[in-house]
């Protein structure tokens, strides 16, 4: 039953019956313990104030850098583009389109990531085609955008880049 947070199933209780009732919530955050009822649980860690959202996002931010090896490429690369563009003299607006693209696909991957955690936590160990079709549709959009990503920075950097390249190899 790896999404049975999400689906209805028989009620023990009717023995057969076709009623239909929802799984009981179980939320950590009742005073001394564990408490179960039928409306959302607040999530483990609610920012309190604007200060403790940033902590939060940093935390992900934190935890992506440090276990995701794409996450870690897209930084790289993006570094990379974003030294280019500084290197060669783009416009503010490219290098602007080169930043918002290359913090597009950052953006996707973590997503990328969140999704993968859900579905694991959903899922469990159990192999399941939705969470199969969900984790290869997140990593899709990782893909896109990153093809994207390529295909502005190569418009804007390329052609400045061949021009240096082209006035080295006139010199030699």
């Amino acid at each position: 039953m790896g999404f049975s947070s999400h689906s209805r199933r028989l009620s023990r209780s009717s023995m057969g019956s076709s009623t239909l009732s929802k799984p009981p919530i179980v939320s950590p955050h009742a005073q001394g313990g564990v408490s179960v009822g039928r409306e959302r649980p607040p999530a483990w860690r609610v920012a309190t104030n604007l200060g403790k959202s940033f902590q939060y996002a940093g935390a992900g931010l934190l935890y992506a850098t440090a276990t995701q090896r794409n996450f870690r490429i897209h930084l790289g690369i993006g570094a990379v583009a974003l030294g280019l563009a500084w290197f060669l003299h783009l416009s503010f607006v490219e290098t602007a389109l080169i930043g918002l693209t290359c913090g597009l696909v950052m953006a996707m991957e973590l997503l990328n990531t969140a999704l993968e955690a859900v579905v694991d936590l959903a899922a469990g160990k159990e192999f399941h085609v939705l969470a199969q079709i969900a984790k290869d549709c997140a990593a899709a959009a990782v893909l896109v955008s990153a093809l994207t990503a390529l295909g502005v920075a190569g418009c804007l950097l390329l052609p400045p880049l061949w021009e240096m390249v082209h006035g080295w190899v006139k010199l030699a």
